[in-house]
């Protein structure tokens, strides 16, 4: 079974490469099975726009880059950002 850790691992150091409050960066695999990932971000309140972006266009580029990193391990992967 494909674990996710490649996804998690480089949908964390995105986010913390983007945030000021690098302590505030809590990145969790919500859900997963044989196919799918679910990976949560939460950060900091005032860091939350910065991931996000304008018209979530940083938050959309992240989610490529961990389908990507989940190609490689043969999953499909969502990622969500909680507030």
């Amino acid at each position: 079974m494909a674990s996710g850790k490649i996804i998690k691992n480089v949908v964390e150091y995105i986010v913390k490469e983007i945030v000021e409050d690098t302590k505030s960066v809590k990145v969790d695999v919500a859900d997963s099975d044989d196919e799918n990932i679910t990976i949560e971000v939460r950060t900091s309140p005032d860091d939350m726009g910065r991931v996000i972006g304008k018209r979530g266009r940083v938050a959309r580029a992240i989610r490529t880059v961990a389908q990507a990193a989940a190609d490689e391990e043969g999953l499909n992967s969502s990622v969500e950002f909680i507030d």
